[in-house]
């Protein structure tokens, strides 16, 4: 049991291969953590799933000449055991399941990644960047950009990287280099760059060149505005964590990430909301029909608010966050008929802030084209989340006693909440939850990947 985590981490460091389990990375995952996250199997399955039944497929694969991907250990044990009693058979099984996996393909060259703004989601960018870092995955973050620059301040970043009140301690080492005003991350070399302007940056004088530059400060979100940091030295492509706005082609992974050409330079991730509902109304949509709708998301307070009553210059949002619940608008809704056209024009939305740091819920109100009951969609839903494309982005709980602050640190776009859900005739209601800081990021880095040629496929293919 004990040699799962270090297999894990020998297949990624020498293939490049990502062990998941039913959607759930096991990167870096103690013997626990792999554990708990067995235990998920009866939630899509309705039969347990062991280490006894998931270590003969670790062992098997670090025996077969692998190209980088990602590979569902979750799944792979779900088809085998349903057919077999023993591991007879086992090496066949596998070589058909990741025939295509077995081309000899290399990995890819390092790219290099710049984080221009290092507030919430940059943070938790460069979490995730430094988790996955390796010799079996090509992004490299190397650098951040942020303003400042006086005494004290990258022991201030730095200390921001390692603490945070929502999603807790930073799981590695964190070493200031004050002299070259750098931090050494679990290995990794990241200069702190200061810059008021893309303009003051030539990122070729630290050795970086061809970088996709993430803009996380939400200042511009047109293309005449990001368009500044193409005009850096060393910058090539731009990926913007916002709604963009203009031509700007807005992305939710998963939906409709394959309008992204080689050929561009400016992409928009969209917002968190907008990837929560999207894949999940996709869904909807396929087999049911969106005849209209309305979103309404209950969102936790943001850095744009007031902790106490301020003046703020948009209707609502300078009272006190701690204390209120803010009713304001949300475009995530309209939003959604950027990444899925046939949406259009069918959907409204609000928001209501709620005194709440992390986790939000979009509560989607449908009228559809078929009728169904809640045992059949939720059905549905739960098939979907297990055994379609969009499996990376929806997940699926039917748990009567989760709350909000059980959703930090979700991986995924949104979790339907199967036991609130309320279907009759062509009318629903659907509950998806989101962690609008780590599920939306976690989507970000699928779109960097998407825009850097480096994204793997996933394996056994559905």
């Amino acid at each position: 049991m004990n040699q799962c985590p270090p297999l894990i981490a020998q297949l990624y460091r020498n293939k490049g291969v990502e062990i998941i389990l039913f959607g759930k990375t096991l990167i870096n995952a103690a013997t626990i953590d792999i554990i708990k996250t067995h235990r998920i199997a009866r939630r899509y399955t309705g039969e347990a799933l062991s280490l006894q039944q998931t270590m003969p497929i670790v062992e098997k694969l670090t025996q077969m000449a692998l190209s980088p991907s990602r590979i569902d250990i979750g799944q792979l044990a779900h088809r085998f055991w349903q057919t077999h009693n023993d591991t007879h058979g086992l090496d066949d099984f596998l070589a058909t399941e990741l025939q295509q996996a077995l081309n000899g393909a290399v990995m890819n060259e390092p790219k290099d990644v710049v984080l221009y703004g290092f507030g919430r989601i940059g943070r938790l960018l460069a979490r995730l960047l430094i988790e996955k870092s390796g010799p079996g995955y090509p992004l490299r973050l190397r650098a951040i950009v942020v303003r400042g620059g006086k005494e004290g301040d990258l022991e201030k970043r730095a200390s921001l990287l390692r603490r945070d009140s929502v999603h807790g301690q930073f799981n590695g080492s964190i070493v200031i280099d004050d002299e070259n005003k750098a931090l050494i991350v679990n290995g990794n070399y990241i200069q702190v760059i200061y810059a008021n302007s893309p303009a003051d940056v030539d990122y070729t004088h630290y050795g970086i060149h061809n970088a996709l530059v993430v803009d996380n400060t939400g200042v511009w979100r047109d293309a005449e505005g990001l368009g500044q940091h193409l005009d850096s030295q060393g910058a090539a492509k731009v990926l913007l964590t916002a709604p963009g706005k203009g031509d700007i082609k807005n992305i939710v992974f998963g939906v409709n990430e394959s309008v992204i050409a080689p050929q561009d330079t400016i992409i928009s991730a969209a917002s968190c909301t907008t990837n929560a509902i999207t894949p999940v109304l996709k869904a909807m949509n396929d087999k049911y029909g969106v005849v209209s709708g309305h979103i309404e998301t209950v969102h936790s307070f943001t850095n744009d608010q007031n902790l106490i009553d301020n003046f703020h210059k948009g209707e609502r949002r300078g009272r006190s966050a701690s204390l209120n619940m803010v009713l304001t608008s949300t475009g995530a809704a309209k939003a959604v008929s950027k990444a899925l056209p046939e949406l259009a024009g069918k959907l409204t939305g609000n928001s209501i802030r709620v005194p709440t740091p992390n986790v939000s819920m979009a509560v989607a109100n449908l009228n559809l084209a078929k009728e169904t009951d809640k045992e059949q969609l939720n059905a549905y839903l739960r098939d979907v989340a297990l055994n379609s494309k969009l499996a990376a982005q929806i997940d699926y709980t039917e748990s009567t006693e989760i709350v909000s602050t059980d959703l930090v640190g979700s991986r995924y776009a949104g979790v339907v909440d199967g036991a609130a859900t309320i279907a009759q005739g062509n009318r629903c209601v659907l509950y998806v939850w989101y962690d609008n800081e780590f599920g939306y990021s976690c989507q970000v880095v699928h779109c960097m990947e998407q825009m850097m040629g480096v994204r793997y496929k996933t394996y056994p293919q559905v």
